[in-house]
């Protein structure tokens, strides 16, 4: 598996066995435990079986130590998520429980609630009910409830509706999660006149958790000048782009008319290489702006940090630097990052 390479430990989706408190003669509570968390069970196995980190790793699942049927029990395993790192919990339940005691109040975790449409328990009614209460204290919550009627028994066995609507959710949250605390990494200023590529800070910071970052285009090219980057990678890199990076066909002219002169575009076989390396170096480069790299020369400490950078690209494609070339400055330049505002 790939490291992170970001700062922080990906997030931990936790479970929330959600179960009827009340005890006595009908015993509703103890007929139920084994329901609740054989549907717990069920959640948990199909998230570690089909949901992956940024790295490859399958995501980690927590179930609560015990059912949550009242305030003591919910704050028990909000203090076992808390210390466990948990992000992201999803509460379910075959039936009704006391929704404002049992639900997950914590305003930093992103909540799902899955109510088993099964032929005893109203667990709708408890969906209905906690998702109304979830509105009311402007907590958002995704709700997940099946097409199809269940006996009792086949809480296991999640319908195929059930199953997209859980990955749905579990997908939608651990990228949420990933991102929050991260950084979107500009290069350069507005793209072109595009009002499109005019970074919102606030809504990056207040909407998706991501702080914005700012580097000049210079920047690029001062570390290709002075070797700021890590002679391994850039030739791993190159060797690779060679193996697998065809070129197409060259319609070019070998050259126009400009201010009265003749003057040659047509790249030499020669200058395509050069390309070709200037392109593959931008991008280590920028890989190492975004994430870091330790095995940037000694001299140079504080760019081998780099800006934690989940995503990022260039906003200035006018002003973007330019590999060697026969002609004048031109609006583009080399072969892989002709576009604007790409995300990495």
């Amino acid at each position: 598996m790939a490291t992170n390479r970001y700062v922080g430990d990906y997030p931990v989706i936790g479970i929330r066995p959600i179960i009827d408190g009340r005890r006595g003669p009908m015993q509703l509570r103890e007929s139920l435990e084994d329901q609740v968390m054989a549907m717990a069970q069920a959640a948990k196995k199909l998230y570690e079986e089909n949901l992956r980190y940024s790295n490859g790793e399958p995501v980690k699942v927590i179930i609560a130590d015990k059912s949550i049927g009242r305030v003591p029990e919910a704050a028990a395993c909000a203090d076992k998520f808390r210390k466990e790192g948990v992000d992201i919990t999803l509460s379910v339940t075959p039936c009704w429980c006391y929704g404002s005691e049992t639900m997950d109040l914590d305003p930093m975790t992103i909540k799902g609630v899955w109510g088993f449409n099964g032929t005893e328990r109203p667990g709708a009614v408890y969906l209905a009910s906690v998702l109304a209460t979830h509105a009311q204290k402007g907590l958002p919550a995704f709700g997940i409830y099946g097409h199809e009627v269940q006996d009792r028994d086949q809480v296991a066995d999640i319908p195929e509706d059930v199953k997209e609507k859980l990955l749905r959710f579990g997908r939608a949250a651990v990228a949420v999660a990933t991102m929050r605390g991260k950084s979107y990494l500009q290069i350069g200023s507005i793209c072109m006149g595009i009002g499109g590529s005019i970074l919102d800070s606030d809504f990056m910071e207040s909407y998706l958790g991501l702080r914005v970052e700012s580097v000049d285009e210079v920047e690029i090219l001062r570390r290709m000048e002075e070797g700021i980057y890590c002679q391994e990678d850039y030739e791993k890199a190159l060797a690779w782009t060679k193996a697998h990076c065809k070129e197409g066909r060259d319609d070019n002219p070998e050259s126009v008319q400009f201010l009265g002169e003749e003057r040659r575009i047509k790249f030499t076989p020669e200058e395509k290489e050069k390309q070709w390396e200037f392109t593959v170096k931008m991008y280590c480069i920028i890989k190492d702006l975004m994430c870091g790299n330790p095995r940037l020369p000694d001299a140079f400490e504080e760019e081998k940090v780099g800006h934690n950078a989940i995503a990022g690209g260039f906003q200035g494609q006018r002003q973007a630097p330019a590999s060697p070339s026969p002609w004048p400055p031109r609006t583009t330049f080399s072969t892989a990052w002709a576009c604007c505002s790409c995300v990495c």
